[in-house]
């Protein structure tokens, strides 16, 4: 019971990664708060869901101060709601260009405003990023996506000398998975993810009980001692 007694919240947790995520975060004794637009696709001990739109500075806050009030605390915080608006950059919008941000990037500033500082106050914390391959190396028709990604990996490694500046332990560290057999990804052609399972060394697609495990490690104690790290969970590719 890696994470016993311990108050996790999830963003993005009602599906896919955020789902394992929460799945795993609970099987290991912490109480979940899964924060999502979507209600919860599952029913699972110790996992509560509140609707959250992470783009919204005033939900966020307000999101926040619920928690607070109701569980005095927030000791884990996985940032890994996301969505995407792919398009070729001479082609995209200003529409898929500030949504993507606002959600991927700001929705992550929103929320660490306040849990950050209340970590401090607390005495320690984990807040996890969940960021890309895509954010490590690009991809075309991508620029709005890869930026946030990237954008994520550079505020962790900020926030991880912000939030332990006063000899507090309160790590920060990213996640940044290849490609893995979400919902999404079952609508690609199957020949596509061939190709995608062929540029891992592993030669197959990752599981989102992967990044859940990864996600795991990272928000226990047996990670106490890394902090501004970002761990790619991506079958060897780029290797």
């Amino acid at each position: 019971m890696r994470l016993s007694g311990k108050i996790a919240v999830v963003t993005g947790g009602s599906n896919g990664i955020g789902k394992e995520i929460c799945v795993r975060f609970s099987e290991e004794g912490a109480i979940v708060i899964a924060a999502d637009m979507a209600p919860l696709s599952y029913e699972q001990k110790n996992v509560s869901y509140k609707e959250l739109n992470v783009a919204s500075s005033d939900q966020c806050k307000e999101f926040y101060n619920e928690i607070i009030k109701e569980y005095g605390q927030i000791d884990i915080l996985v940032n890994n709601a996301g969505i995407t608006r792919d398009s070729m950059t001479r082609k995209m919008t200003d529409e898929q260009w500030d949504l993507v941000m606002n959600v991927n990037l700001k929705g992550v500033f929103n929320l660490v405003r306040h849990i950050g500082p209340q970590m401090e106050t607390i005495g320690g914390g984990s807040i996890i990023n969940i960021s890309s391959v895509v954010g490590e190396f690009g991809n075309i028709g991508q620029a709005n996506y890869s930026a946030t990604k990237a954008g994520l990996i550079g505020l962790t490694k900020t926030w991880a000398k912000e939030f332990a500046r006063k000899g507090v332990p309160v790590r920060v560290n990213a996640i940044s998975p290849g490609y893995v057999m979400t919902d999404i990804l079952k609508t690609v052609p199957q020949d596509l993810l061939d190709k995608f399972s062929q540029l891992t060394m592993l030669k197959r697609l990752g599981q989102p009980v992967e990044i859940a495990n990864s996600a795991l490690f990272l928000a226990s104690d047996e990670a106490s001692y890394v902090t501004g790290h970002t761990l790619s969970v991506n079958g060897g590719m780029r290797l």
